[in-house]
């Protein structure tokens, strides 16, 4: 017979082989290297093979900044353990990272309310289809999960005994989240703060407001030699990368930004409109009837995209310009609708949408005629998500420990994502950490979590 603890391990392997099971799965069958992965991966090589952070044109390597470098530093190892553009071997490094992540969730989880709510996470983390099936793409999101799970999982171990260790550890992950990603420091926005108000009644406010001063100094060292590095290269302050990912020097054609927002809701908009721009044509056909006011501006806007097509798919400044003015129509016509209605419908549609944009699903999956069994799969998805969003809701209901920070987290993603042009279920995707564990919380009962641990020797800064 078991032990306790061989069974314990035994259970705990299960559940990390399902969850290795499904993202095999997910790397043979839906592998996605293309698009960004690209971008991330021209970097990489660039900088490998030149000592260059940039992109090769014709041979020769240019510098930029439109990608941070936490990203691509991941792929320049990869390629030097496996070769360069081998993105198999890229693909499974992160499925073995998203299932660390599974245990993460699962040992906060715990630890903000008991050891069966641990069980769970790990089951609802290493079984959830959508953190999964982006370990199939060289993408930032499976590690700045990684990093938001691993900054949770510091988080109450820190509260219960301040020191080195685990404020070494939350300071990794903030930086590591924002050296991944622009939105990354939401995480350190959200948690440092965290700190002082959960720890000031054991610890003291003046002692927990220096641990938070030295942890968020330390998750901003990295960004010195990348911001020194812009400046000397670009003469430019950026100490993060440009919104709209271009060089300086670089359109960001503002106009047609501008017109996105008073068109787009849906990620289907996204990727018939927005994604399109200065690569591929705009068919006036997929546009939403709310870009039209009028005949007359309908007219204006076939004009302006006819043009658009016609001219090797690139946006002018006098295309811009012309886009500007159909922003502005609409806007006067309709405040309301561009500075509520559609930012509300953005976030829903990032919240609620099926997430099959990395499956190979019909992008407008609701059209039941044209492919009945995909618009099935598409909503039996959609009920998947949406359970695990009202189980979430119902754990944080639980009031759980911590909640507060995870509230924040989620909220400030939210605001952030309120202020976007076009729509993609992957900027929710980086909330799951923090909604599994709740969702667990939901599933476990009452909570009989550990106790404490006492405050060590010698643990202060």
């Amino acid at each position: 017979m078991l032990s306790p603890r061989r069974k314990t391990t035994a259970l705990v392997l299960l559940a990390l082989l399902a969850g290795a099971a499904l993202r095999v799965w997910f790397i043979r069958t839906y592998p996605e290297i293309g698009g960004d992965t690209v971008i991330y991966g021209g970097i990489a090589k660039c900088w490998m093979l030149h000592g260059v952070y940039g992109v090769s044109t014709a041979g020769e390597p240019h510098p930029t900044l439109i990608r941070l470098p936490g990203y691509p530093l991941f792929l320049r190892l990869c390629f030097r353990l496996f070769g360069i553009e081998r993105y198999v071997p890229v693909l499974l490094a992160q499925a073995i990272i998203d299932l660390l992540t599974c245990l993460l969730i699962a040992g906060f989880a715990r630890r903000v309310w008991s050891e069966r709510a641990g069980w769970w996470a790990l089951w609802l983390a290493a079984l959830c289809p959508f953190t999964a099936n982006y370990t199939a793409a060289p993408l930032t999101e499976t590690l700045e999960l990684f990093c938001i799970a691993l900054a949770l999982y510091a988080l109450p171990r820190f509260l219960d005994a301040p020191g080195w260790k685990w404020g070494l550890t939350m300071a990794f992950a903030w930086s590591y989240a924002a050296l991944l990603r622009p939105d990354g420091p939401l995480l350190a926005v959200a948690l440092c703060p965290a700190l002082v108000y959960y720890g000031r009644g054991r610890w003291g406010v003046g002692r927990m407001v220096r641990w938070a001063t030295l942890c968020g100094v330390l998750s901003i060292l990295p960004f010195i030699p990348w911001t020194i590095r812009n400046w000397r290269t670009f003469h430019v302050f950026q100490p993060l990368a440009p919104r709209y990912a271009v060089d300086p020097g670089e359109s960001t054609d503002p106009g047609f930004n501008r017109w996105t927002k008073t068109v787009c809701a849906d990620f289907a908009c996204t990727w018939d409109v927005y994604w399109n721009a200065n690569s591929d044509p705009i068919d006036p056909a997929s546009l939403p009837a709310r870009a039209f006011d009028s005949p007359a501006q309908y007219r204006q806007t076939v004009q302006l995209l006819d043009a658009y097509n016609s001219d090797c798919c690139q946006i002018t400044p006098a295309m811009d310009a012309g886009f500007s003015a159909l922003a502005e129509q609409s806007i006067r016509a309709h405040p309301f609708r561009y500075y509520v209605e559609l930012p509300i419908a953005r976030l829903a549609d990032m919240w609620l949408r099926p997430r099959t944009e990395m499956l190979w699903i019909e992008l407008r999956w609701w059209q039941f005629e044209a492919h009945e069994g995909e618009t099935e799969f598409a909503w039996a998805y959609a009920a998947l998500n949406l359970a695990y969003l009202v189980a979430a809701l119902i754990g944080f209901l639980k009031r759980p420990r911590l909640r507060a920070a995870i509230v924040a987290f989620v909220l400030l993603r939210c605001l952030l994502l309120l202020t976007l042009e076009a729509p993609e279920p992957r900027y929710t995707l980086e909330c799951f950490p923090p909604l599994i564990a709740l969702a667990a919380i939901a599933c476990a009962g009452r909570a009989r979590g550990p106790e404490p641990a006492t405050e060590p020797a010698q643990s202060s800064p």
